[in-house]
């Protein structure tokens, strides 16, 4: 899979939801990742977000309902980042938010609260390092979007299907054009919309 196309027609059968009807997707011999090798994840360098198939990977499949399966996908990134510094915040804070939705698809209310307002940390100390930008995210807008979840918890539409998504929102990263990057440092009046629908 090198290209966005191959990265959304190739989903899994069902989003795993912690006890719920489907059996979990790497422990499970009926899982839907069973046996499936584990990579290593390089890092991402330099902020080139876009040649990470595994950044790339989370964000289809969650767009897609698949918020387990993308949160698996951003760990594998987050411990290539060694779990620390403003790119494993702004990676943390995205599992989060796909914790969030899980937690929305186990009926867990208070779950979606704890976890959606972690996210809303981490993005605020990512941007508090290096700005309002980073993976093609304007985190301030992240970190509003995490803390509607949790003053909103949305509430799961479709409870009995093999896939659901239950936010309104889309992640769509965005590349910045050059000579933009100082207007995104902290104080910076960058006004570039996220996709919200």
């Amino acid at each position: 899979m090198t290209d966005r196309q191959s990265l959304d027609d190739v989903m899994p059968p069902y989003a795993f939801v912690p006890g719920g009807r489907w059996p979990h997707p790497t422990a499970s011999p009926n899982g839907h990742s069973y046996g499936a090798e584990r990579l290593v994840e390089a890092p991402i360098e330099d902020d080139l977000w876009q040649k990470s198939a595994a950044y790339l990977r989370g964000i289809a499949l969650f767009n897609a309902g698949y918020y387990w399966e993308a949160h698996e996908a951003w760990e594998a990134l987050w411990h290539a980042h060694g779990r620390r510094g403003p790119v494993a915040e702004v990676l943390k804070a995205l599992i989060k938010i796909a914790a969030a939705g899980v937690k929305v698809r186990e009926g867990q209310k208070h779950g979606v609260v704890v976890h959606a307002t972690r996210a809303s940390a981490l993005f605020d100390a990512a941007r508090q390092s290096v700005g309002d930008r980073l993976l093609g995210l304007q985190l301030e807008k992240w970190s509003a979007i995490a803390r509607r979840i949790a003053a909103d918890p949305p509430i799961d539409p479709a409870p009995d299907a093999s896939v659901s998504r239950v936010f309104t929102f889309q992640i769509e990263p965005h590349t910045e054009p050059p000579g933009l990057l100082s207007r995104n440092r902290p104080g910076s009046n960058d006004d570039q919309a996220i996709a919200l629908g």
